[in-house]
């Protein structure tokens, strides 16, 4: 009997898997995992954008005052050679005194450049003073008077650990250069994994959003104030107050006129609460930067730097201030250039959470004071600049 051939087998189509080879399974299965976990990844990094951290009201209260005549105590001078590259000489305390660059009455506290005319043929002499006592978090109130301005300055008011930067964090929260007429910039400065990319609320102008400090030539990430947040404009209104909130939820930056104070600062009998100031100037939030991890033992620093790295540099110096000659030649010849150079502070004041059983976070210092805020619209003392004496020694 003859054989017949079996009928040929259909082709299977090009989806059906009982068609595929061993690699094309293999490749297949590769492509769904792949698929799957870009899925996942999206969706975590899609509510990490949009989520935002509770800064849910924290009870505060006075830990350190800095104010009176014993402000500049509080502080070591530093004398070392600018790291920035500035056209300055850091004096130490006596210097100061002996050249009224630092000087406190029992209400205002001065800082500022020396207006000598002479030639300053190996840089002009300044201050940069540190806070002895170091902080991990809390909320720090700076009632200021006069800010200072005017070609080859670089003024800033700052927190940070002079002895571990970058690790441990800067947080600037006054910081301006030359004119100073383009607002405060407010910048942090970390390592590696602390990025600013998520949800904010806040009314300034975000600039870079990675905190790393070698991107973008550590210009850091940063938020613009409008022009009445620093230089002239500030110090003809009186002057105002910043607030800073350091605290695991993020970092936070306020600033009013002196006749915007809220109450609960300038109301002696108040305890400051962030969770009714509204939006704040600037908001780096903690989505993408672990806050504790990148920012900690940090001190009060306040400077006037000359020239250097930031005022030095053309683009800003020439381009945008439009200011004359070099940095480096102004500086040299032109004392008078600096009668604005000049920090004015009625105090500090630095407020820590208190636990269940009154403790506060850190430890509480001793020479702590009850007064609050000046909302007063007075006139500010008389320039520094004019060589006045040391008051309240």
């Amino acid at each position: 009997m003859k054989k017949t051939a079996p009928p040929a087998t259909a082709a299977r189509p090009w989806y059906d898997p009982r068609g595929w080879s061993l690699l094309t399974k293999s490749l297949v299965g590769a492509g769904v995992v792949v698929a799957i976990v870009a899925l996942i990844v999206g969706l975590v990094e899609g509510l990490k954008s949009s989520s935002y951290p509770n800064y849910s009201a924290l009870n505060y209260t006075l830990s350190r005052q800095y104010s009176g005549s014993s402000f500049f105590d509080e502080f070591d001078y530093y004398t070392a050679t600018d790291p920035t590259d500035g056209f300055v000489q850091y004096v130490d305390s006596s210097t100061a005194s002996e050249l009224n660059l630092t000087y406190a009455s029992s209400s205002r506290a001065v800082l500022r450049v020396d207006t000598s005319p002479a030639n300053q043929t190996s840089g002009r002499k300044s201050v940069r003073i540190t806070s002895k006592q170091t902080y991990e978090s809390g909320l720090f109130l700076f009632d200021i008077v006069h800010t200072p301005y005017g070609c080859a300055t670089w003024p800033a008011l700052w927190l940070t650990d002079p002895n571990h930067w970058p690790e441990h964090g800067e947080i600037d929260v006054l910081e301006s250069n030359n004119k100073g007429t383009q607002g405060n910039a407010m910048t942090l400065h970390t390592t590696s994994g602390c990025k600013m990319n998520g949800k904010r609320k806040e009314t300034g102008a975000p600039t870079y959003t990675n905190c790393l400090n070698t991107a973008n030539d550590n210009a850091g990430c940063g938020v613009t104030g409008g022009k009445a947040t620093y230089g002239e404009e500030f110090n003809a209104n009186g002057g105002g107050v910043y607030a800073m909130e350091l605290r695991d939820a993020g970092i936070r930056v306020w600033m009013w006129a002196r006749d915007e104070i809220p109450d609960d600062i300038s109301n002696v009998s108040s305890r400051p609460d962030p969770s009714g100031w509204g939006e704040a100037l600037a908001d780096f939030p903690s989505t993408h930067c672990d806050i504790s991890a990148h920012f900690t033992n940090l001190s009060i620093i306040v400077n006037i730097d000359v020239c250097g790295d930031l005022a030095g540099a053309t683009r800003y110096y020439t381009d945008l201030y439009e200011c004359p000659e070099t940095c480096t030649q102004w500086a040299a010849g032109n004392g008078a250039n600096f009668t604005n150079a000049y920090w004015e502070f009625n105090s500090f004041q630095v407020y820590q959470t208190v636990s269940a059983s009154g403790a506060t976070a850190t430890a509480a210092s001793s020479g702590t004071s009850s007064a609050g805020m000046s909302s007063s619209t007075t006139s500010p003392s008389p320039s520094p600049a004019q060589g006045q004496q040391q008051e309240g020694a």
